[in-house]
């Protein structure tokens, strides 16, 4: 006998206590990534992915993977796609600024990438229709806000290489 489509979507959305426990582990999992230890004398705290991202190459890959765990939990709970796309964002950030060196090493402590993913996975796993527009609404201003950003990033790469580009030009005359 074949399941129908909704017996199917509610089997493969995890149970309410099922769904608490599973909650927990990733609040421990984002605790441990983004604040285990407090700096003493400030009230900043780091995680193990500020301190595993110090080893060069293998760190950030590292950590990057346990981020794309809680990645996976969101696609479990069925978030909308944009808030996917905003937690990979955020991963990507993290992955990206964080593998530069020294500084990268700094941003990766102020970034909290789990902890944010975390949050938004709680936020959009139980909200009604009008929240999740809401949410929504603000995954996608943070997504153009991304992208508008990258977009400057870019033209502003291109014109610094077409002035090199001249200047090099210049000196072989």
């Amino acid at each position: 006998m074949a399941l129908s489509k909704s017996m199917a979507v509610r089997a493969a959305v995890p149970a309410r206590a099922e769904r608490a426990e599973v909650e927990r582990s990733l609040d421990q999992l984002s605790r441990v990534m983004d604040g285990l230890f407090r700096i003493p004398g400030t009230g900043w705290r780091i995680g193990l992915d500020a301190l595993v991202g110090l080893i060069p190459g293998v760190g950030d890959f590292a950590t990057t993977a346990v981020s794309l765990y809680i990645l996976a939990a969101g696609v479990r709970y069925r978030v909308p796609k944009v808030t996917l796309l905003r937690m990979a964002s955020n991963i990507a950030i993290d992955y990206l600024l964080g593998s530069v060196p020294v500084v990268g090493d700094i941003f990766d402590a102020a970034w909290k990438s789990n902890q944010m993913n975390v949050e938004l996975l709680k936020r959009r796993a139980s909200v009604s229709a009008e929240e999740a527009r809401h949410g929504r609404a603000s995954d996608w201003l943070f997504l153009g806000v991304i992208v508008l950003g990258l977009l400057v990033l870019f033209a502003g790469s291109v014109a610094l290489s077409l002035w090199l580009l001249m200047q090099l030009v210049g000196l072989f005359r």
